[in-house]
């Protein structure tokens, strides 16, 4: 080799040259990575790997290439679902209070239903069109209507609402199954059994979910058919229990917020459904589709179950018979079917899975809502983990489930009708002219500080707390009307009285 060829550079082999550890690693000169995909082996390995990967966006946005197209069937496909998810056995329970426990006449409890439901399904629709405008989940929009951490406390307390929610769904199959079978199994076996197979649906995520409550309706509503003709002509339509004016009222405007309650629990979930249609879908059909779709499945439903309810209470004879809990008071409308009525009854324990599984689903993304350390644990380990909480539950209050419902359904109202006005007024009055930056859901700089709405909710409690008539408690105001359970009313009206005035002085000294 010569050395005028090695100073020009030309030489035949190598040189050795020295490169720093920036010059591997950046951009032009990228450091190699040896990747090895894991391959689950055993049988365990590969249903675990399936029940991580079911959902693979988790909470976070669903992209838009993600998102479903729009065609001629979206909006049926959109109102069954509801339709189904809102056709429950336990809404019949909830009609029977009206007459059963609180004793109102066939047409005030109807009336009180009717309206009662159609109000609250109105906020499901609302809710709803947050899905495919954002493409987050309903408790990461409220993000941008509360706040970071405020939402977060939403979180929790809809966890609650669900659990409470499916322990009562778990209990009245529970009934049921064993009344089905005689007696020769148990309440407790009943739960175990409603409460596995709301869970083997819950994990396979949305699509396998929205897919399933799209044709689950047709034997539940052929079922609330036989139902309605076997046991119709027992309705009493007379029957009126004696009450001063003042109770009356009181009792009036109890259930009327008990059916109110039943569509709100669906609020803080009403998204969550809608999250893979694109952001094009227009709002108002959203809105109709899914206000007709459950409000028609709910009204019914509650409808059936206040004329259940006068059976029982004019009939001591099926009072006797099949005893006055839920799941009594479900066979005694199949009373003259024999073997077919059993039959029917099962129907309506498949529809309590059909009610379970959006609740189950849901609590597993409102853990992973709570934070990063959340984020990294599958949803499927926090779904699995709700069951069973629920399902103790279940088991410890199976003796008393009328109580539990009376209990727990107005703190669901509470909660969701505070969480909605504060949605709702920060929508219309503050952010709608500014709009939104849906990519931003986890940037807590981006989000509002959340302290006027935290403390317009407190303050919304107090006015709950004022206005709630519950057995371990009667506030002020509900003790001077006579016993009338003013806790929602009030709990919403301190919150839309005190969260503008607090979001202006907000914005003005803190700027978001």
């Amino acid at each position: 080799m010569k050395t005028d060829d090695v100073e020009k550079g030309h030489a035949s082999s190598p040189t050795l040259q020295c490169v720093s550890p920036t010059e591997l690693e950046s951009p032009t000169n990228p450091k190699e990575e040896v990747v090895v995909e894991y391959k689950p082996t055993s049988f365990f390995q590969k249903c675990l790997w399936k029940m991580k990967n079911v959902e693979p966006h988790g909470i976070r946005q669903i992209p838009l290439e993600d998102r479903q197209e729009v065609n001629s069937s979206t909006w049926l496909h959109m109102l069954l679902m509801w339709f189904s998810m809102a056709l429950g056995t336990n809404n019949i329970v909830v009609g029977s209070m009206g007459t059963l426990v609180l004793g109102l006449s066939f047409k005030d409890a109807a009336i009180c239903a009717v309206l009662g439901n159609f109000l609250g399904a109105m906020t499901v629709g609302y809710m709803s069109i947050w899905g495919p405008v954002s493409g987050n989940r309903t408790l990461i929009v409220a993000r941008y209507f509360m706040g970071y951490y405020p939402s977060q406390f939403c979180c929790v307390l809809n966890v609650f609402t669900n659990v409470g929610y499916n322990m009562v769904n778990s209990v009245v199959g529970g009934q049921i199954l064993s009344k089905v079978c005689d007696g020769h199994i148990s309440v407790m076996v009943g739960i175990i059994v409603v409460s596995l197979a709301s869970w083997a649906m819950a994990i396979f995520g949305m699509k396998v979910f929205a897919l399933y409550e799209r044709f689950s309706w047709v034997p539940q509503l052929m079922v609330l058919c036989v139902m309605l003709g076997s046991a119709g002509s027992l309705f009493d339509f007379d029957i009126h229990t004696p009450a001063s004016p003042e109770q009356l009222n009181a009792k009036r405007i109890t259930f009327f917020s008990l059916a109110l309650s039943i569509a709100l629990s669906w609020t803080p979930l009403a998204a969550d459904y809608y999250v893979y249609y694109p952001p094009q879908m227009q709002r108002w059909r959203t809105f109709v589709v899914t206000l007709m779709g459950s409000s028609s499945a709910m009204i019914m439903t509650l409808l059936i179950g206040v004329g259940l309810g006068t059976v029982l209470t004019s009939s001591p004879m099926y009072a006797a018979k099949y005893g006055s809990d839920p799941g009594g008071l479900l066979m005694t409308a199949y009373d003259s079917l024999g073997g077919f009525g059993k039959f029917c009854a099962v129907i309506n324990v498949l529809a309590l899975v059909a009610n379970n599984t959006p609740g189950a689903y849901s609590m597993g993304m409102n853990f992973q809502m709570l934070g990063s350390v959340f984020q990294r644990v599958p949803q499927f380990i926090f779904t699995t983990l709700s069951t069973i909480i629920y399902t103790a539950c279940a088991m410890g209050g199976r003796s008393a489930l009328y109580e539990v419902f009376k209990g727990f359904l107005p703190l669901i109202g509470y909660w969701v009708m505070m969480f909605l006005v504060i949605c709702l007024q920060e929508d219309v009055l503050f952010r709608r002219r500014k709009g939104y930056d849906w990519a931003a859901w986890n940037s807590r700089s981006k989000l509002p500080l959340g302290i006027a709405a935290a403390m317009s909710f407190l303050i919304g409690w107090v006015g709950a707390v004022l206005g709630m008539d519950q057995a371990y408690y009667a506030g002020v105001v509900a003790r001077l009307t006579g016993g009338a359970d003013l806790g929602l009313w009030m709990g919403a009206g301190f919150t839309a009285i005190s969260f503008p005035a607090l979001r202006v002085l907000e914005l003005r000294f803190i700027g978001r």
